[in-house]
C-alpha cells in the first residue's frame, strides 16, 4: 500500500479522533489566519497607500501666493521630477444625509496629471467640470454614495468620486473633513477674472532618497514665501503614528505573539494525537512495519489533515477579522491588502502543514522505537511515577489520573497558559489603549488642562483654588537642519519641566539651561545623536535653534521624534509663536471644578488626554477586533480542556468503568473528571498570570515602541478574573466529558481489563 493511501487510511480508521484533530486544527489556523491579517495589513497599509495615491515626497504649505512666482521657484529646484499646486480654505460649511460640519476642508485642485489621492471610487476630477470628489472618511461617517448630492456652501453638488490621501488620517479621527473641486471650475464659479493664489506646492523628486537637496535649496531660495512650511513622506508618517500609531503597533506586537502560542498549540494537538494512536503504533510494529514507515504515515496524515483544517482555519480567522481590520485601515486613510494578503496567508497554511507533520512524526518515530507489547498496552512513552497528589476522594483521583501522564500534562498546561496569557495580554491592551486615550499620565504628561491665554495673566491661574502650579507651554513642528526630512518636534517649557511633562530618562541627564535639550529615544534612533551631541531644528518661519543634547527620554509623543527645552531660543527663532498654558492639579483636585474657575476668568480650558484624544471611533473598531480575538482565543482554551480530558477518559476508560460498577454515581464521575481538569487549568491559569506579567507585557511594549516605556500589564482584578474563567472552563469540559461517559454501560469499559 501507498504512503498516501495509508496515511488517508489512517485518517478514515479514527474518525472522531480526526475530527478532534481537524476541530483543534481549525482554531490554531483561525488564531494564525487572524494574526496575520491584522499585522500585514496595518504594518504594509501606509507603504501601500503611499505608492497607490502616487504621495508627494515634500507637501510645501505657504501664505497664499501667486502661481507663477512658486512655479518659477520650484522648477529652479534640483531633483524635481514633477510638481501641482493646491489650494485650501477651511471652515467652510458642508451638508448631507441630515449630518453637518463646519469645519470643512475644501481642497481646490490644479489641474495636472499627478494628484496626490487615489480615486476608490467614482472618477476623478475633470478639468473645468463641477465634478466633487470627497475624502473616504466622510462617505463612510456620513454613509454617502458616487451620485449623492453634498451641500458645499450655499450650493449642493453630485459626488462623483470617493479618494483616499495617506497624508492624514480620515474624518472624524480628523477633525476637518477634505471635499475637492477642481482650480478652472472654482474659478469660473467663484473668481473675479483674476487668478487664484496657490496656498500649497505638491513636489515628486527623481530620486527620493535625495530629498534632503531639494529641501536645502528651497530653504535657501524661498525666503520671499511667507510661513513657508515643508512636511515629507516621514514627516506624514509622524503625523499618522500621532493620531494612532502606537495602537497599531501594539497590534503587530500583540500578533506576533498569537502566532507564537497557536503554534504551542498546534505541536500540542499533533503530539497528543500520536498518543492516541500508540496501539495502533504497536499493532504496525508487531506486523514488521519499519519505524521510518511508521513516522512517515502520521507525518503525512498529519500534513494532510492540517492543510485541509488548518487552511480551513487561516482562511476563517481571516475572515473573521477582515472587517474590523479594514475597518481601522479607513480611518486611517490607508488602503487594504487585497489579494496581496493571498501570498502571507499561504505561508501560514504551509508553516501549519509543515509544522504538523514535524510534530507528528517526531513522537511517532519515538513511539515506535519501543516494544510492540508496551505501545498495545497503551503505555506513555514514559514509565509512570509516584504520584504528586496526596489525599484522597473523587476530586483527588482525578488529579491522579491526569498527573499519570505527566509529560503530557505539562504539553496541556503550556497550551492552556499560552492561550490564557494571550488571552490577558489582551485585555490588558485594551486597558492601556483607553489610557492613551484618556489618561495623560500615560505619555508622561502630568497637566489636567490647558487654556489659550497671555503669559502676563499667568497669575491668575495660579491663584486659583485646586492649581498647583501653571506655564506657558510652546509647541512647534520643525526640520533637522541637516536633515530636513526628518521631523522634529519642539516642546518648550521654563524652568523645570518636569514639573509638567516627565518621560523617564534613558541616558544622560535633565536639561538645566536654555542651551540645552532632551531628545527622545525615537529622534535620537532617526538623526543618531547622543548625549553630548548638536540638535539644529529649522523652524517654519525660516529661523534655526540650536541645543546641546543632554539627555534622551523615553517619549511616546510623535515617535519619540521630540525634544524638550527652554523657550529662550525658540522664541528668537519663532519670534511669532503662540504659547498655550499649561495647568496642574492639586492632589484630590476636581478637575471640572478648576475648569469651572477659568471659564470665570474669562479662559475657555480644555481636558488634556492621552496619545489618541480624538480616536474614540477608532478605538471601538478596535474594540471590535479585540474582541473576535478573544472568542478565537476561548474556544481555543475550552478546545484543550476537552482534548485533555478525553485522553484521560479514553485511557482510564477501565477505572471509570470500575467505579460506576462498584456504585458510584454519576456525580461522582463529574468530581473525578473536575479533579483532573482543575489539575490542568489552575495550574495554566498562574502560569499564563505569570508570563503575561513578566514576559509577554514588557515584549509588547518593545515590539510596539522601543523608544518609550508601556506598561501594557493587566492588572490584579483582571489576573484574577481569568483564574476564575479557567476554573468555570475546567467544570464546563468536565461536565461535558462525563455525560459521554455516563452513556456508555460500564460493562463495555471492564472489557479491557
Amino acid at each position: 500500500m501507498s504512503l498516501f493511501a495509508a496515511a488517508l487510511r489512517q485518517l478514515r480508521a479514527g474518525r472522531g479522533r480526526t475530527l478532534l484533530s481537524a476541530v483543534g486544527l481549525l482554531l490554531a489556523g483561525g488564531m494564525a489566519g487572524a494574526a496575520v491579517t491584522v499585522a500585514f495589513g496595518l504594518g504594509t497599509g501606509f507603504e501601500r497607500s503611499v505608492e497607490r495615491s502616487d504621495l508627494p515626497d515634500v507637501v510645501a504649505r505657504f501664505s497664499p501666493q501667486p502661481r507663477e512666482k512658486v512655479d518659477a521657484l520650484v522648477a529652479a529646484l534640483p531633483n524635481v521630477a514633477d510638481r501641482a499646486y493646491r489650494i485650501e480654505i477651511d471652515r467652510v460649511g458642508l451638508s448631507a444625509n441630515g449630518r453637518s460640519s463646519r469645519r470643512g476642508s475644501l481642497q481646490i485642485v490644479d489641474g495636472g496629471a499627478r494628484r496626490g489621492y487615489a480615486v476608490v471610487a467614482g472618477r476623478d476630477l475633470r478639468r473645468g467640470s463641477d465634478d466633487l470628489l470627497v475624502e473616504r472618511g466622510l462617505a463612510d461617517s456620513w454613509d454617502l454614495r458616487v451620485g449623492d448630492a453634498l451641500r458645499l456652501g450655499r450650493r449642493s453638488r453630485p459626488i462623483t468620486g470617493i479618494a483616499v490621501a495617506p497624508d492624514n488620517v480620515a474624518f472624524p479621527l480628523a477633525s476637518a473633513p477634505r471635499v475637492y473641486i477642481d482650480l478652472a471650475a472654482a474659478q469660473r464659479r467663484f473668481g473675479d477674472g483674476r487668478p487664484f493664489a496657490v496656498d500649497q506646492a505638491l513636489i515628486w523628486t527623481r530620486d527620493p532618497a535625495r530629498t534632503d537637496v531639494t529641501l536645502q535649496q528651497a530653504r535657501a531660495t524661498t525666503a520671499a514665501i511667507p510661513n513657508l512650511r515643508f512636511i515629507t513622506v516621514a514627516g506624514v508618517r509622524v503625523l499618522i503614528d500621532q493620531a494612532a500609531g502606537i495602537v497599531i503597533a501594539l497590534l503587530g506586537a500583540f500578533s506576533v505573539i498569537a502566532l507564537a502560542a497557536a503554534g504551542i498549540m498546534l505541536a500540542s494537538q499533533a503530539a497528543a494525537d500520536v498518543q492516541r494512536r500508540l496501539a495502533s503504533i504497536g499493532v504496525q510494529r508487531a506486523i514488521g512495519v519499519p519505524r521510518g514507515r511508521v513516522a512517515a504515515e502520521h507525518a503525512l496524515g498529519a500534513g494532510l489533515l492540517g492543510l485541509a483544517a488548518g487552511g480551513a482555519g487561516v482562511a476563517a480567522g481571516a475572515v473573521a477579522v477582515s472587517g474590523p481590520s479594514q475597518a481601522l485601515l479607513r480611518t486611517l486613510n490607508e488602503l487594504g491588502p487585497g489579494a496581496a494578503l493571498v501570498l502571507p496567508l499561504a505561508g501560514v497554511v504551509v508553516a501549519i502543514t509543515l509544522l504538523t507533520m514535524v510534530a507528528a512524526a517526531t513522537p511517532a518515530w519515538r513511539a515506535a522505537g519501543r516494544q510492540p507489547v508496551a505501545l498495545l498496552r497503551g503505555a506513555e512513552l514514559r514509565g509512570p511515577s509516584r504520584s504528586l497528589v496526596p489525599g484522597s476522594g473523587p476530586v483527588s483521583l482525578g488529579a491522579r489520573l491526569v498527573l499519570a501522564r505527566r509529560g503530557r500534562a505539562a504539553l496541556a498546561i503550556a497550551v492552556l497558559a499560552a492561550s490564557g496569557a494571550v488571552v490577558l495580554l489582551m485585555v490588558g491592551l485594551a486597558t492601556l489603549v483607553v489610557g492613551l486615550r484618556d489618561d495623560p499620565g500615560s505619555v508622561g504628561k502630568r497637566y489636567a488642562l490647558t487654556v489659550r491665554l497671555p503669559p502676563d495673566r499667568l497669575g491668575e491661574v495660579r491663584a486659583l483654588g485646586g492649581v498647583a502650579a501653571a506655564a506657558p507651554r510652546y509647541v512647534v513642528q520643525g526640520a533637522d537642519s541637516f536633515s530636513l526630512g526628518e521631523p522634529v518636534k519642539l516642546i518648550a517649557l521654563p524652568g523645570d519641566h518636569t514639573t509638567f511633562e516627565n518621560p523617564p530618562v534613558a541616558e544622560g541627564r535633565r536639561l538645566r539651561g536654555p542651551g540645552e535639550a532632551e531628545i527622545g529615544l525615537g529622534l535620537a534612533s532617526a538623526l543618531g545623536i547622543a548625549p553630548g551631541g548638536v540638535l539644529a531644528v529649522q523652524l517654519p518661519g525660516g529661523g534655526q535653534a540650536r541645543f546641546t543634547v543632554v539627555g534622551t527620554v523615553r517619549a511616546l509623543d510623535a515617535d519619540g521624534r521630540v525634544a524638550y527645552v527652554q523657550p529662550p531660543r525658540v522664541l528668537a527663532a519663532e519670534p511669532g509663536l503662540q504659547s498655550e498654558v499649561v495647568v496642574r492639579l492639586d492632589r484630590g483636585a476636581d478637575r471640572e471644578a478648576v475648569a469651572a474657575e477659568l471659564r470665570g476668568i474669562g479662559a475657555t480650558p480644555a481636558a488634556v488626554g492621552g496619545a489618541t484624544t480624538r480616536s474614540g471611533v477608532f478605538l471601538d473598531t478596535l474594540a471590535a477586533l479585540l474582541r473576535v480575538v478573544a472568542v478565537l482565543n476561548a474556544l481555543v482554551c475550552l478546545y484543550a480542556l476537552l482534548q485533555a480530558l478525553g485522553l484521560v477518559a479514553r485511557e482510564r476508560r477501565p477505572t471509570l468503568a470500575l467505579l460506576r460498577a462498584t456504585g458510584a454515581t454519576a456525580g461522582t464521575i463529574r468530581l473525578v473528571l473536575l479533579g483532573a481538569a482543575l489539575t490542568l487549568a489552575l495550574p495554566a491559569a498562574l502560569v499564563a498570570v505569570a508570563v503575561e506579567h513578566w514576559v509577554l507585557a514588557p515584549l509588547t511594549g518593545q515590539l510596539a515602541a522601543s523608544y518609550a516605556d508601556l506598561a501594557g500589564g493587566a492588572t490584579g482584578a483582571q489576573a484574577a478574573a481569568l483564574v476564575l474563567a479557567f476554573g468555570v472552563l475546567a467544570a464546563a469540559a468536565a461536565l461535558r466529558v462525563a455525560a459521554r461517559v455516563v452513556r456508555e454501560p460500564p460493562i463495555a469499559g471492564l472489557r479491557e481489563e
